[in-house]
């Protein structure tokens, strides 16, 4: 076949265009530091990157989802720590208001203690965490006890579970059932042993509220080692996302990061190249009537 200067002039574009082509390629990798920049590079690479960075984020939700749950869990867990406290502190009342020692003006002053003691507890029962009654189950934005003008209270608690999802397919109570802890049966129990102090009731009559209040605190306690199943159960939890999250992250790294050092040598030997490819053809492309009068 007859190789003539047309043809050479071509076959040394062609080569020389494709040497800037692997140019262009090591250049960007360097300075994005990935193996691709669009899905055209390499479509593979791209489809699976675009499925890494769905489980990342999503694990990076996961992992807020969680935070909200330890933050209502905390909350939920101290605020009933204080209703422990407080109930703790009932239960003494009521076994000294027994034991007849005390007389109708000193009982008095204990009524006047347990009421605030039982106003204290309906703030518990309306404890809020970012605007949110966090014991009125899905009713957040409504309190869940008011007191009345009268001293008395109207209790009204949402039953209903709060989930947040902490995994694919895991879903995890938050909240905490108010009304188990906090309903009517605590403040009509309260409210009967005041008027029972202010009534000068008998140490029988009185000391029935011991086992009353008794009650009430092995309902708080049953809620509290609830919580505590639901608190470990989240630290497991967040270990899982922890190593979820670094495994994800590095099958995206390996998938679309760039070797640097593998990219530098590359991009050396291809300027090497190029270089030589333009040298041959400063010598390949024919000289021209200007170069001759010169």
């Amino acid at each position: 076949m007859r190789i003539t200067q047309s043809m050479m002039s071509n076959s040394m574009l062609r080569n020389l265009s494709n040497s800037y082509s692997d140019l262009n390629k090591y250049s960007e990798q360097l300075s994005s530091g990935k193996k691709i920049t669009r899905p055209s590079d390499d479509p593979v690479v791209a489809t699976k990157g675009m499925s890494y960075r769905t489980e990342v984020r999503d694990v990076a939700q996961y992992k807020r989802n969680l935070s909200e749950a330890q933050t209502w869990i905390d909350n939920s867990d101290s605020a009933l720590s204080n209703a422990t406290s407080a109930l703790q502190r009932l239960r003494e009342l009521a076994v000294q208001a027994s034991n007849g020692t005390y007389e109708e003006g000193q009982r008095s002053n204990i009524a006047e203690e347990v009421d605030q003691l039982k106003e204290q507890l309906a703030t518990i029962a309306n404890t809020q965490v970012n605007e949110k009654y966090i014991f009125n189950g899905s009713a957040t934005n409504t309190a869940p006890v008011t007191i009345n003008e009268d001293g008395s209270t109207t209790v009204d608690f949402n039953s209903n579970a709060v989930n947040l999802t902490l995994s694919k397919g895991v879903d995890v109570k938050i909240n905490v059932d108010g009304g188990a802890v906090f309903g009517n049966k605590l403040f009509d129990d309260l409210s009967n042993f005041s008027a029972a102090l202010r009534s000068d009731g008998s140490d029988e009559d009185l000391d029935q509220y011991i086992g009353l209040i008794d009650e009430n605190i092995n309902n708080l306690v049953n809620e509290r080692a609830d919580i505590g199943a639901r608190m470990n159960r989240m630290d497991l939890v967040e270990s899982r996302l922890g190593d979820q999250e670094l495994s994800a992250t590095e099958l995206m790294s390996n998938n679309e990061d760039a070797e640097m050092e593998e990219v530098i040598m590359n991009l050396t030997s291809q300027e090497a190249v190029h270089r030589a490819a333009m040298s041959a053809g400063a010598r390949i492309i024919q000289p021209t009537l200007m170069d001759f009068l010169r």
